[in-house]
């Protein structure tokens, strides 16, 4: 459902379910990161965002 392989979390052995909603926590769904970098990176090309003012 959150775009991860089936059992990503759920087929670890010995993991309860609550163990199981705590390793998944607030994860980002992989495809909401996607879209967010692919909306974000043109804005970031060439920025140089580290360097320090003189």
């Amino acid at each position: 459902m959150m775009g991860l392989p089936a059992g990503h979390v759920t087929d670890v052995p010995g993991l309860t379910r609550t163990q199981q909603l705590k390793a998944l926590g607030n994860g980002v769904v992989p495809q909401q990161i996607e879209a967010a970098l692919r909306f974000l990176a043109p804005t970031t090309v060439g920025a140089r965002r580290w360097e320090v003012a003189a």
